[in-house]
């Protein structure tokens, strides 16, 4: 578990723009599939407003996919960034974790490819539990090392 050098921080913290970019790249797929599935089905605007509304369900499944991984991206990720911005700060920046990060970020990537184009519950279930445990691992890690 060696500690990143000071200067390195950057190289740190590269995994969470790496999930930021990631982020940003579905909110292009997400609206590159969604407008046009809204057009096709003809959606009135007005109504389009209420996210859960009927039309929702006439979307493809797997253009609602998109828009559902990238919701999830929005959800766990929050801890991955805060926990690295913690251990970065704080020196908890080393090369075991930096391996963490990597891991949850790889395993994300993979989750939304499983969510999108394939779409099988357990394989996307076994994929979302291994990136839990990486980032479950990074927090024990960094609990640890502040508290012993």
């Amino acid at each position: 578990m060696g500690e990143i050098a000071p200067g390195t921080l950057l190289q740190f913290l590269l995994p969470v723009l790496v999930l930021v970019a990631w982020t940003c790249i579905l909110w292009i797929w997400l609206y590159a599939t969604r407008i046009p599935a809204m057009r096709n089905i003809k959606v009135d605007p007005k109504v389009a407003r209420h996210p859960g509304g009927a039309w929702r369900e006439q979307i493809p499944s797997r253009t609602r996919s998109v828009a559902d991984n990238y919701n999830h991206l929005h959800e766990q990720p929050t801890i991955f960034y805060a926990i690295m911005f913690f251990a970065g700060l704080t020196g908890g920046g080393d090369t075991f974790g930096l391996g963490l990060a990597w891991a949850y970020v790889a395993l994300r990537i993979a989750h939304s490819f499983v969510q999108i184009i394939i779409g099988t519950v357990m394989i996307r279930f076994a994929v979302f539990s291994l990136a839990s445990l990486a980032l479950m691992a990074l927090v024990v890690k960094e609990l640890l090392r502040v508290f012993l």
